[in-house]
């Protein structure tokens, strides 16, 4: 008589069951951003119609008191700093500008984009 050898294949169900968990949980915990803004602001309304933007792009946001750009907040001078080292002036510029903003804030912001010959410029308004 012959013996029958079993073959001995290890259970792969509860490692199958850890790999789901641990998919399951890096799926939650994930953060998507949309976009990095680092300013709360209040965009005025606007009638025109929206253009696609590419997602390469240098983002400024002005609010009353405050400067950003590339999602983090700076001030006037390092701002102008920022610009002067860019290394492609041909990316398009979006800009957000608070409603309640003074207009020389909007002007100083925009003469340091001509400065450095940004001149592939957008602003974004809210839908009205």
């Amino acid at each position: 008589m012959r013996k029958h050898r079993e073959s001995l294949t290890p259970d792969i169900t509860p490692l199958i069951d850890i790999v789901f968990i641990l998919l399951i949980f890096f799926i939650v915990s994930s953060v998507f951003k949309k976009e990095e803004l680092a300013l709360n602001l209040q965009l005025p309304n606007s009638s025109a119609k929206e253009l696609e933007i590419e997602l390469k792009q240098i983002s400024i946001e002005l609010s009353t008191n405050s400067l950003a750009y590339l999602g983090e907040e700076i001030s006037f001078s390092k701002f102008d700093f920022e610009l002067s080292n860019y290394p492609n002036r041909d990316k398009p510029v979006i800009v957000r500008i608070d409603k309640d903003v003074k207009y020389s804030r909007v002007v100083k912001v925009l003469d340091i984009l001509q400065k450095y010959s940004f001149d592939n410029l957008a602003l974004v308004t809210s839908e009205e």
